[in-house]
């Protein structure tokens, strides 16, 4: 798949909150930076006072401008939508802005949040992410992932909400400390094992996916459409 990839740029990795790129993704935008693809990475929502202090959004962006230049991110998008408040937030105007960015990149390929997530915006992410990818559209993305966050991921309620059950593999064994080293940039999320927001948690199921496909460390991640 990563070959493909690799001739099908640009990439697009949604993250419903700065740092979800990473936990999800991060090996394998790193590996697809170092072969020359350009990967873009749009942040969906920014927190709004009086929830989250300013002085505390403006440190996890930072964070995030440093954790993507460790990643080797082309460029970052944020879409400003309110965090933790997409439920209450016009489905219209979440479709539009994740609209808006697909178009004005007109990625190959989406990573996307699993719809079994147990954050909402993550939830709510992926459906819109689903609106902007139709393909009844002249472009759109003919490939669809979607990603698993550990902290929401793993929360989902068995056989009621959506599971997930990976076929997809990417060996991120080159990879893995880079991803590590871009979520160390994200201070202000870290927690200490075992927290499944820790170092320990992450690299942990990286060696976990890693070794169900006999690699060192790996992400995995659900197709959810493939036009070839």
């Amino acid at each position: 798949m990563l070959d493909d990839l690799c001739h099908e740029e640009p990439v697009l990795v949604i993250a419903p909150h700065p740092d979800d790129e990473v936990l999800g993704v991060g090996g394998t935008i790193a590996r697809l930076a170092d072969a020359g693809v350009r990967v873009h990475v749009a942040i969906v929502t920014t927190g709004k006072t009086p929830r989250f202090p300013a002085a505390q959004v403006a440190k996890v962006r930072a964070e995030a401008s440093a954790a993507h230049e460790v990643l080797g991110v082309a460029d970052t998008h944020y879409l400003d939508c309110p965090a933790a408040e997409l439920d209450g937030y016009a489905h219209t105007d979440l479709n539009e802005a994740i609209f808006s960015v697909v178009q004005s990149i007109n990625p190959r390929t989406i990573f996307a949040p699993h719809p079994g997530d147990i954050h909402l915006d993550h939830q709510l992410s992926f459906l819109s992410v689903l609106v902007a990818s139709r393909p009844h559209q002249h472009h759109y993305p003919r490939r669809i992932f979607a990603y698993e966050t550990l902290s929401e991921t793993n929360w989902n309620a068995p056989y009621l909400t959506p599971a997930f059950v990976p076929q997809v593999f990417v060996d991120i064994s080159q990879t893995l400390q880079r991803k590590l080293d871009a979520f160390a940039k994200f201070t202000s999320q870290q927690k200490d094992a075992p927290h499944e927001r820790s170092v320990d948690a992450l690299t942990a199921l990286a060696t976990l996916r890693g070794a169900t496909v006999h690699r060192h460390a790996a992400e995995a991640f659900v197709a959810v459409r493939m036009v070839e």
